[in-house]
């Protein structure tokens, strides 16, 4: 798990708007833009090409 100051300054590279840490996907997600950003090794990945769709 992230550490909490972490969560607080990150933001989603596409928006800018907050993300946040989701247990079962093990990701970072932006609900405004519905992306899910991984978490490899313990480093959250936010680069927009390597996000995943939350689609519907």
């Amino acid at each position: 798990m992230l550490d909490q100051a972490l969560l607080d300054i990150l933001a989603c590279p596409k928006c800018k708007g907050s993300v946040h840490y989701n247990d079962e996907k093990n990701g970072l997600v932006c609900d405004v833009c519905r992306l899910e950003y991984p978490i490899r090794d313990d480093i959250p990945v936010m680069l927009i090409d390597e996000a995943r769709s939350l689609s519907d």
